[in-house]
């Protein structure tokens, strides 16, 4: 068994920890596993077994989240440009690519309306948690009051709403397919080898575009590493590039400002 759920005491967090092992349809105590989920102090946690790391949380209060929140540059970052927040409209955006949603509560905090799918069922428990805990904190509710998670296959999903007779609208759909990012901080390095171990590789990653084309109203925007291939081969109409990153947007049509 690839994964250890450990109960806990809390009420709130045991009734999580229940649902999570219930979808992965596993039991409490697993022997062996390389991975263990637990309560660590009220805070939804994932870590390697023996690892001597700080587990891996969503936490959209603190850190460098925090940090962004409050000093990360406004409309003026790459991220929200790739979006059109500088082209006088505020987009719903669909980040099918959820991961540990920073991107997402970036684009929130800049008053995106953002929904989230995240496949693994441990990383949307991760994300649900942060949310909760977020929801509680005056500065941050109202942020992540424009956020909403989806469990489930992001190709699947998109295919399925983009042939219902009238589907909810997204202005924007964002996706941030896993790869090697070339950044160096510990914090990436550790969480890339956390995800690679709970998801594997991404062979699917270019099956992302063609139902993200069918379901945004006005474009695609897609974050690779700077020298990494266009997704699916497929070139953008234009790029924003950075350091490490750039942003591929895929335009449909102008926005209506």
């Amino acid at each position: 068994m690839w994964l250890t759920i450990l109960p806990s005491q809390d009420p709130v967090m045991q009734a999580m920890l229940e649902s999570l092992a219930s979808q992965l349809q596993i039991g409490f105590h697993q022997e062996g596993a390389p991975l263990t989920v637990f309560d660590a102090d009220g805070v939804l946690a994932v870590q390697r077994a023996g690892s001597t790391e700080k587990p891996v949380v969503v936490d959209f209060v603190g850190g460098k989240v925090g940090h962004r929140r409050k000093f990360g540059g406004g409309k003026g970052q790459d991220i929200a440009k790739a979006v059109g927040l500088n082209k006088g409209v505020t987009p719903s955006v669909l980040d099918a690519t959820g991961g540990m949603g920073r991107d997402a509560f970036v684009l929130a905090t800049l008053g995106c309306q953002v929904t989230m799918i995240e496949r693994s069922p441990v990383v949307a428990a991760l994300l649900m948690d942060g949310l909760r805990r977020a929801s509680e904190v005056p500065d941050v509710a109202t942020i992540v009051g424009h956020m909403s998670l989806i469990q489930g296959n992001a190709v699947e999903w998109m295919r399925a709403h983009s042939q219902q007779s009238s589907p909810e609208p997204f202005d924007v759909v964002y996706l941030d397919p896993m790869f090697p990012h070339r950044e160096k901080s510990a914090l990436v390095k550790k969480e890339m080898r956390l995800f690679q171990d709970l998801l594997g590789d991404d062979p699917d990653a270019d099956l992302l575009l063609t139902p993200a084309l069918d379901t945004a109203r006005y474009r695609v925007v897609v974050k690779r590493p700077r020298l990494a291939p266009d997704l699916d081969g497929r070139e953008p109409t234009y790029r924003l590039s950075g350091k490490s990153c750039r942003y591929d947007i895929y335009a449909l049509r102008a926005f209506i400002g």
